[in-house]
């Protein structure tokens, strides 16, 4: 492994042996090799999010165990989601989320199994744009009353790099073994 300010090059075990790692001044890492393959093969990147609290007993988001994906978002605020009900729940933060980059809001998989609560919008989508308190879209699919209380996780945050797309339009597009198969095209 090498490092290089921002960046981590990671040479996989199936690597090893043919692929060299060189680190170029403080911020380029050159991969050659099988792991050259792709800029982001065996490439692990620092991403720095800029956070702001907008109350004092706002929370900022936290895996809940090391090398976790999902950051944990809490609610500011106490609020009862009742059964089939939808409710904004705010995080007291507003996040500089870098060009390039969108944070996607993901339901939190045990309130999904104890109790049916779940991102109404899941997942969500923070563009880099955006400035405003994050807020959480939650809807109750149980048949009983969800509390929560200021402080407790509602969700997970994930930062992930997004491409810039261009569409190019043409006649005809190529053939792949799915062609038009839409829902359910590929059997139970």
């Amino acid at each position: 492994m090498a490092s290089a300010r921002g960046w981590t090059a990671i040479v996989f075990p199936w690597n090893v042996g043919r692929s060299t790692i060189t680190t170029v001044g403080e911020s380029h890492v050159i991969l050659r090799g099988r792991s050259a393959q792709s800029p982001h093969i065996g490439c692990v990147q620092h991403v720095q999010v800029n956070l702001q609290r907008l109350y004092p007993e706002a929370l900022s988001p936290r895996p809940a165990r090391s090398g976790d994906a999902g950051h944990d978002l809490s609610t500011r605020v106490d609020h009862v989601l009742g059964p089939g009900e939808r409710a904004a729940l705010p995080t007291g933060i507003a996040l500089e989320i870098p060009s390039g980059y969108a944070g996607l809001v993901l339901p939190r998989s045990g309130h999904a199994r104890r109790s049916g609560v779940t991102v109404v919008n899941g997942p969500g989508l923070i563009d880099s744009g955006y400035r405003g308190e994050i807020e959480v879209l939650l809807i109750n699919h149980g048949s009983d009353p969800v509390m929560f209380k200021k402080g407790d996780r509602i969700a997970q945050l994930v930062i992930v790099a997004v491409p810039q797309i261009e569409f190019n339009e043409v006649d005809v597009l190529g053939d792949s073994e799915r062609g038009a198969g839409g829902f359910g095209s590929t059997g139970r």
